[in-house]
């Protein structure tokens, strides 16, 4: 597959992808968008890969969505093509999705990265929903998303004034699950996505389905649904493996069965 505005590459069990748009701050367009959905199904359907990374560059992860695309739109052209409704794929992804992101995160940047299921941020980034300053106001996620992780009154801070939330600030937050040295990022995220890859990929996804329900239902029917999530991995080749190699004293051998 050939990609204009991304950069992906397979790293050993991890899928890499850089986005590459470096003369807009890597500004989210449809072509874009079109293409790491694309690179997306890509990891899904390869058998060897069992997580993946999602990166901008050191300047901006995503700077937003290209303005320049949208600002002629009317009503009836976003409804028609229902725009930005294919900017979610990345949230129906069945294995783990890690934002390393440096630099600018805004608005549909910003949105983009909450999409993924870790936020492993450079003590540079920056996130902000400055939508509003634009005459709108987020449109993929970020008023329902941004208040989940940070809660509502910082969630409504930065929707109505704009502002800029620092790396140090995220993380008190609950918006990003570690900070560490800019020039120290992707090195830790490949570390967090080689570790990943190398449990068995059943037990990851379910795992990964489990917490996302979380989000989508009552506490006892969450923990219902994780019981038997639980109870169906002791079906797999890799539960039996796992708790062998524990017992013997050695490394595991997960074969994702």
């Amino acid at each position: 597959m050939s990609f204009n505005n991304l950069i992906v590459e397979t790293r050993g069990h991890v899928g890499f992808v850089t986005l590459n748009r470096p003369d807009a701050l890597n500004a989210l367009n449809s072509e874009l968008i079109e293409e790491l959905n694309r690179a997306l199904d890509g990891f899904e359907a390869d058998k060897e890969v069992g997580c993946i990374v999602i990166t901008g560059s050191e300047k901006a992860f995503a700077a937003g969505a290209d303005i320049k695309e949208m600002q002629d739109k009317n009503y009836i052209d976003a409804y028609k093509e229902d725009f930005l409704g294919s900017w979610d794929r990345i949230t129906r992804c069945r294995k783990p999705v890690i934002a390393a992101v440096a630099g600018y995160a805004l608005g549909g940047g910003c949105e983009l990265a909450m999409m993924c299921d870790m936020i492993i941020a450079a003590d540079s980034a920056k996130f902000g929903q400055p939508e509003i300053t634009l005459g709108v106001m987020p449109g993929a996620g970020g008023t329902q998303r941004l208040t989940r992780f940070v809660g509502k009154s910082k969630a409504m801070d930065m929707c109505l004034t704009g502002r800029n939330m620092d790396a140090e600030e995220a993380d008190r937050a609950g918006l990003v699950s570690r900070v560490v040295p800019a020039d120290t990022l992707i090195d830790v995220a490949m570390k967090a996505a080689e570790k990943i890859a190398s449990f068995s990929l059943p037990a990851v996804m379910m795992t990964k389905e489990a917490i996302n329900r979380s989000y989508e239902t009552t506490l006892n029917e969450g923990v219902r649904f994780e019981r038997r999530m639980f109870h169906s991995l002791f079906a797999s080749e890799d539960q039996k493996e796992g708790m062998s190699a524990f017992v013997e004293k050695r490394r595991a051998n997960f074969k994702n069965k």
